[in-house]
């Protein structure tokens, strides 16, 4: 098994790309480690405390995958599979909206840890990318979350 790296961003991020195939980009202007969300990826945020309950769900059904955590908002990132139309609907929506959950639209970024991230405690992993195979589908994620 590979370990994230504790070294420079550009290394890290190439790591994500060769290792981890996660199709990483560095922000020059901001100097953060960027995954395009779109037709290979998608993100749905949500507060720490529910994505501890959707983490131990989503592992009991051996569908855990790559989870970020920003610790000063104490909010949680799970790295999906792409998310698709009729996933949310106004209903579906409407619940993630009052859970305070969110999901990445295509084009937005996510961003991932740097080893600077992780030593200050800004920016960790829950779950690396090394220690799962695949991304959950959107829809499990959200299921997870709405306790279905």
């Amino acid at each position: 098994m590979t370990t994230l790296l504790d070294t420079t961003l550009e290394v890290r991020c190439v790591q994500y790309r060769r290792e981890f195939h996660l199709p990483a980009s560095i922000d020059p202007a901001s100097r953060h480690i960027l995954l395009e969300i779109g037709s290979c990826y998608g993100a749905i945020t949500m507060p720490a405390e529910l994505g501890e309950r959707v983490q131990q769900r989503l592992s009991q059904a051996d569908l855990a995958g790559p989870v970020v955590h920003h610790p000063r908002a104490r909010r949680w990132t799970f790295i999906t599979g792409p998310a698709r139309p009729e996933t949310l609907s106004t209903p579906v929506g409407a619940a993630l909206f009052r859970l305070y959950a969110t999901v990445a639209c295509a084009g937005a970024q996510v961003v991932l840890p740097s080893a600077d991230d992780e030593r200050t405690g800004y920016r960790t992993w829950i779950q690396p990318p090394e220690t799962v195979r695949s991304v959950p589908p959107l829809e499990s994620v959200v299921e997870a979350l709405l306790g279905r």
